[in-house]
């Protein structure tokens, strides 16, 4: 440990956000950098604590003590190489992980003042790129076995990565034009820019990696032992949560209404080159937005709203109000707070309201003009279980042109598999975070690389 009294005489800082007037007309990172300096003194409040709950609450098991230390006492290059030991991917969590280590930090239960762990991992890998710490790996020794996965989002990429050091040839396919998934497509920019992602992709490659894009893969023929179950010794299905929860209310058909992805796909593709003509491209520009579902995704579209032009932006959340403050009495620590988020992109400006059921979607001429809402309350189930949802207001109708649906995505059902074949990431366990998906995918390597040796 560094400085055994920086937790004490250091407070938190983090490096914060572009001013609003500035960063809601380009979709640049929205997140700033500390100094050197800076980032070396918030490294060093990291207490090498004799319990460290950060590794437990993390799902990669980081180990930011040792590498805050290493920070802290400016040895960027072990730094590094103890962050990379357990993360493949720290340029991705350092930006978008909402830092669940931080919360479990003994720190955050000290004083609300966690160690700023994320950023600390992002300044890590961005000097490691910078100096050249990170070279591909040419001396891997193959073992001869082939390794196909399916689907180039955080997990599959987390399982290719591991399997090819290994030794294993291993080819993804994308059903895309180019790797990431909801890292590329869904991500918005000004969290993370796709360079990022590229400069990834481009090491993989150098290393060995295949990667065929366009490549819809059938998984019914995996059942029957067709097509690449041929061809290849195991398969590794990491094709994350592709349907979306729908609102299945009056007038969803109406011009207007939309899945989230929907929008956040295609401005990412505008934004990589891509053209769409007018009658396909969706934007916000001029329009009254309204987002329905309270997450992290809804709050991208609020964000991406905003770049776009639009005049309004309200969001609504049928589940109620999360309590504010930095404690949840529901999940004490050092377990995940379920308390209020306010994202930049509601710094950005918007209206947020909860307990709020969606009725009807209104419309002329074909057209969204509006959407009857209703608040409603909880009540419990005198049976146990899911609380009961009642009637509280009158029926009301927020105007609206564009309507983005973000409720989440339905988990996938898969068909009884060959030994061989292994599901990771999304979609075996349904939606969840980046760093889980990247868990998930070295979990699969480690099992895929034990069937293999039998």
């Amino acid at each position: 440990m560094g400085n055994p009294k920086a937790f004490l005489e250091i407070h938190r800082q983090e490096a914060g956000y572009r001013p609003i007037h500035d960063r809601i007309h380009d979709f640049g990172e929205v997140e700033q950098t500390l100094s050197t300096r800076e980032r070396k003194l918030q490294a060093s409040r990291c207490m090498d604590c004799g319990v460290p709950f950060c590794h437990w609450a993390c799902p990669l098991g980081n180990k930011a003590p040792e590498w805050n230390d290493a920070l802290y006492k400016g040895d960027w290059e072990l730094a590094y190489r103890l962050l990379s030991s357990t993360n493949p991917f720290p340029e991705f969590t350092g930006r978008i992980c909402p830092a669940l280590c931080e919360k479990a930090c003994v720190l955050n239960r000290f004083n609300h003042e966690p160690t700023t762990n994320r950023e600390d991992e992002a300044s890590i890998i961005e000097a490691a790129f910078r100096e050249g710490y990170i070279q591909p790996h040419t001396d891997i020794v193959r073992n001869g076995k082939k390794v196909a996965v399916i689907g180039a989002g955080p997990a599959g990429l987390a399982a290719a990565n591991d399997l090819n050091l290994m030794g294993y040839q291993v080819t993804v396919f994308e059903k895309n034009e180019a790797a990431g998934g909801l890292l590329r497509y869904g991500i918005p920019n000004f969290k993370l820019n796709k360079t990022i992602i590229n400069r990834r992709i481009a090491l993989l490659e150098a290393e060995g990696i295949e990667f065929k894009y366009g490549a819809a893969i059938d998984l019914v023929e995996l059942v029957k032992l067709e097509g690449l179950a041929k061809d290849f010794d195991a398969i590794v299905i990491s094709t994350g949560t592709p349907t979306a929860r729908d609102l299945k209310a009056p007038g969803r058909e109406l011009k207007g209404v939309h899945f989230a992805l929907e929008l956040l796909s295609q401005q990412n593709r505008v934004l990589a080159g891509m053209e769409f003509s007018k009658d396909e491209r969706i934007t916000a520009k001029g329009k009254d937005v309204l987002v329905i579902g309270g997450g992290d995704t809804g709050s991208d579209c609020i964000g991406t709203a905003h770049r776009q032009g639009c005049k309004s932006v309200t969001q609504i959340e049928i589940m109620p109000k999360p309590v504010e403050g930095p404690e949840d009495p529901q999940n004490p620590w050092p377990n995940w707070p379920r308390t209020l988020k306010t994202t930049s992109s509601h710094e950005e400006g918007c209206t947020r309201r909860w307990n709020i059921n969606t009725l009807e979607f209104l419309g002329e001429n074909g057209k969204l003009t509006g959407v009857k809402v209703q608040e409603i309350d909880w009540k419990p189930n005198p049976e146990g279980g899911r609380p009961i949802m009642v009637e509280k207001g009158k029926p009301e109708i927020i105007k609206a042109e564009l309507v983005l649906l973000a409720m989440g995505f339905l988990k996938p059902e898969h068909p009884q598999y060959a030994d061989n074949v292994f599901v990771c990431g999304d979609a075996a366990n349904g939606a969840s975070l980046v760093v889980r998906a990247m868990a998930s995918g070295k979990q699969t390597a480690a099992k895929v690389h034990a069937y293999l040796k039998k």
